[in-house]
């Protein structure tokens, strides 16, 4: 069976080298690779590398080399079909049935990719021609300088009706693929399709493969509505499951430095700029909706804990709650979620430009835990003045408790919040509640300490 690219793109994004090597050999970090004994030769001092960033391992001992298809055929004698198979269960790709189609989608979506590319490179160009001089400004007065634009590759929209259409029609691209691409607006009440976007700053979405899949654009004038515009959904990208800048937070998680390791989450693409031109390179930001599942689990496979820094207003205290409801169903031991929280009023950009970057860090540094965060919503939630206000609140707690589905977080859990509420209510553990009923999840029933289950 021939696979179609795509789907071995979506598996190796879902799967880093040292994930799937990990299962048989034992890796230690060092700097940017891991390093562990060969598989394939006896050996006392490891020679064998994975590089998550570059996609490979590489055994120095016995010269073999490749992907984590080629790891599972070298290791355990599987097809390379089989491979496929095994890795995409691992990775929750749902495996395409037989399409004598398959390969005509395939050369659709590369040609959209090519549509893609020339629509970001026409909107680079503008941007430093006489009709961006306004968008310039703009960047400038957000102190954005030609080396944070081009890492972005940030570009303009001009304002005219037609003129990425002109510009994709002179090199040969036709309009079905402009509109299969969302670039342009059809209708069967549209006499003649017109630009998407116009007289917008332009910034590139790309894929796990740093590919442009998509653009979100912002107004240059107030009453452009709406301020923030995305491409639509297309063959190539789908919102609620890619993050702006997602393959150079990866890559920045992946390496050395204060930004290994953790993922930042902000709320918009100028957030994203500012904090990376700051140097938070592991900054990302979803497309203009609160977090998805897909999202959190494509944080979580780059970081155990990312952290959100939303901003300092009820917004952005609602924006942390939502994200905090989404995760609680999927926590699991090791996975989790912080919370930076900003300045009243404040977002990172704000926060940056007043205080600098050091001051960012300290707030990132200060990161409140999932668990902090959800008592604080419960503890804010209404008043405890009456002996039956607490029992809701401890009620609530309960629920929000049995909403784990992983035994031992939900163990820890009832444990965090009865330890508290001993404290908060000033009596000792004793009397804190006691501990096999201190309260009644969602699920029904007692809460089992030995168990760690209700």
């Amino acid at each position: 069976m021939k696979f179609p690219p795509s789907l071995l793109d979506e598996i190796r994004a879902r799967l880093p080298v040292s994930d799937v090597v990990g299962r048989k050999v034992k890796l230690r970090r060092q700097g940017r690779e891991f390093i562990g004994l060969s598989p394939f030769n006896a050996e006392k001092s490891p020679s064998f590398t994975v590089n998550d960033q570059k996609g490979f391992y590489h055994c120095f001992s016995s010269g073999k080399h490749g992907d984590i298809f080629r790891f599972l055929m070298e290791t355990e004698g599987m097809s390379f079909p089989e491979a496929v198979e095994r890795l995409a269960s691992d990775a929750g790709v749902v495996m395409p049935k037989a399409d004598p189609r398959a390969e005509e989608r395939e050369k659709e979506r590369a040609g959209l990719h090519h549509v893609m590319e020339a629509a970001a490179a026409f909107f680079e160009a503008t941007l430093t021609a006489p009709v961006g001089r306004q968008a310039r400004e703009y960047l400038a007065n957000r102190e954005l300088d030609e080396k944070i634009l081009r890492q972005f590759r940030i570009g303009y929209a001009p304002g005219g009706r037609y003129s990425l259409k002109e510009h994709l029609s002179q090199l040969g691209i036709d309009g079905e693929a402009m509109a299969k691409a969302g670039l342009v607006i059809t209708g069967s009440d549209v006499a003649v399709p017109f630009d998407r976007f116009r007289d917008r700053v332009i910034f590139p979405i790309t894929d796990l493969q740093n590919r442009v899949i998509a653009f979100g654009g912002r107004a240059l004038r107030p009453e452009q509505q709406p301020k923030y515009l995305n491409s639509p959904e297309t063959e190539l990208f789908h919102k609620g499951r890619i993050l702006f800048n997602m393959a150079a937070a990866r890559r920045a998680a992946q390496g050395a430095g204060r930004e290994g390791g953790t993922i930042i989450v902000a709320e918009g693409y100028m957030d994203v700029v500012a904090l990376t031109k700051a140097g938070f390179a592991n900054s990302v930001a979803p497309l203009g909706t609160a977090l998805t599942d897909d999202q959190l689990g494509l944080m979580w496979r780059v970081a155990d804990e990312p952290i959100l820094c939303f901003d300092g207003d009820a917004a952005g205290m609602r924006a942390a709650f939502r994200a905090a409801d989404l995760a609680l169903p999927q926590l699991q031991a090791g996975k989790s979620l912080r919370f930076a929280l900003l300045p009243q009023g404040q977002d990172p950009d704000d926060l940056l430009r007043e205080s600098g970057p050091g001051a960012l860090g300290e707030v990132i540094e200060r990161a409140r835990p999932l668990a902090d965060m959800l008592w604080t919503r419960e503890v804010e939630a209404s008043p405890l003045d009456t002996p039956e206000r607490r029992a809701a609140f401890e009620k609530r707690l309960a629920e929000t408790v049995g909403r784990i589905p992983d035994n031992r977080v939900r163990r820890h859990y009832g444990e965090r919040f009865r330890d508290k509420l001993a404290e908060f209510f000033g009596r000792n553990n004793d009397r804190g509640g006691n501990r096999s009923d201190w309260g009644r999840s969602g699920r029904g029933g007692r809460y089992d300490q030995q168990r760690g289950q209700y």
